[in-house]
């Protein structure tokens, strides 16, 4: 298959109702013109994420993230690693936050929850949700699950001592007290995202919501997993390997 085609297979995956969002939010980076055989997926686009998949053989990139516009250059750096090594890239950001496949709803289903409502809602796109338990759990317990899935320390506060039946989640950097005020208001028992401040913090104490932040690449790996087992599902000409990434913002203890 060709990059164009591919795309084509990712696009018919989501429902877009709004065209113009969703092209500013997923695209081709690069395209190397070649022949795709073997995708490579992971949350960033890194020059290391690159070099991952250059050694894996790697025709094609599918991730979460376009090189951030916040890390000045590297966009630039990043598509000249990209033509050098032939690799052609794609990058999928709010669609997948929003998707019923992608990195929220798969993070759910890691945890064994319930969606129960999409919010977070920006240009009709839902970048969170409000989940529950069919029973409740312990604090600690779904601390632990948390930081098996991630594989990474993750960091947590008790401010309630009562267990958790209904949790936020904002995969992802979800630190703004705006975020977090969707699930007080939602009477969630626990918030869990990827990124924090001193703000989140002391607003999670002041309404005695607990937290749980995991780190924003790995909060998010699930989803750009599920796209990839997705576009090569029932393709015998294509074949998906996870691009391995350092766990920089683990919360190592």
């Amino acid at each position: 298959m060709n990059v164009s085609q591919i795309v084509d297979k990712i696009n018919e995956l989501f429902n877009v109702t709004n065209k113009e969002i969703y092209t500013s939010e997923s695209g081709i980076t690069y395209d190397a013109k070649r022949r795709v055989k073997k995708i490579g997926y992971c949350v960033n686009l890194t020059l290391e994420t690159i070099e991952e998949a250059n050694i894996l053989g790697v025709d094609m990139m599918v991730t979460h993230h376009d090189a951030w516009d916040e890390i000045y250059g590297l966009k630039e750096a990043c598509i000249k690693k990209l033509e050098e090594y032939s690799i052609s890239h794609y990058y999928n950001h709010l669609p997948l936050d929003d998707c019923n496949f992608g990195t929220n709803d798969s993070l759910l289903k890691k945890l064994n929850l319930r969606n129960v409502k999409s919010t977070h809602e920006w240009e009709g796109l839902y970048f969170g949700r409000i989940a529950e338990y069919d029973e409740e759990i312990n604090f600690n317990a779904l601390v632990t699950k948390i930081e098996n899935l991630l594989e990474e320390p993750v960091r947590y506060w008790q401010f309630n001592d009562k267990k958790v039946r209904r949790v936020g989640l904002v995969c992802g950097n979800g630190g703004s007290t705006t975020c977090l005020k969707e699930a007080v208001e939602n009477n969630c028992d626990v918030y869990i995202t990827g990124e924090c401040n001193l703000y989140t913090i002391q607003y999670a104490k002041f309404k005695g919501i607990n937290l749980i932040i995991g780190s924003h690449t790995f909060t998010e790996f699930f989803g750009i997993q599920s796209l990839a087992w997705k576009l090569i599902e029932n393709q015998k000409e294509l074949e998906a390997v996870k691009v391995n990434e350092e766990h920089y913002e683990a919360n190592l203890k």
